[in-house]
């Protein structure tokens, strides 16, 4: 019989097949690690550094080049929420972002971007249909001294 981490192999393998995706070992590797943490945004320093924990071991371009991959497929979502500092995002169903400016901390808002009211305001096409919103808001605590 077949070990559970075997089946979970080739659930993966399929899943980055069906993703357009050839499932190395270290993509499977790095795709399981991903799942396994529920929806989070992980920098590509976060992901290195928990595969490495894991007992993966990864060059860190391979993870930052695998990310990438796996955003092109779908797989993540790239969070950038300024020059330099991206997240990559497990949760890619459709959300918001709020970024605590003060702790780094970027935190989902259930909320379907596409019911936003500034969006009917756009001149677009009868041939155009909106595909994505991104959606960052910034947040810091109050001044209140002034």
């Amino acid at each position: 019989m077949a070990s559970t981490s075997a089946r979970d192999d080739d659930g993966m393998k399929e899943r980055l097949r069906q993703l357009g995706l050839r499932p190395t070992r270290q993509r499977v590797a790095l795709a399981k690690l991903l799942a396994s943490g529920g929806h989070r945004h992980l920098s590509a320093e976060d992901v290195y550094a928990e595969a490495r924990r894991a007992g993966i071991q990864l060059a860190y371009t391979t993870v930052y080049n695998i990310l990438h991959q796996f955003t092109a497929a779908g797989l993540l979502r790239e969070v950038v929420v300024e020059s330099g500092r991206t997240w990559f995002d497990t949760n890619t169903g459709p959300h918001l972002h709020v970024l605590d400016e003060e702790s780094g901390h970027l935190q989902d808002v259930a909320i379907d971007p596409k019911a936003l009211p500034l969006l009917n305001h756009l001149p677009l096409g009868d041939d155009v249909e909106i595909a994505d919103v991104e959606v960052v808001v910034r947040v810091r605590r109050r001044n209140d001294s002034a």
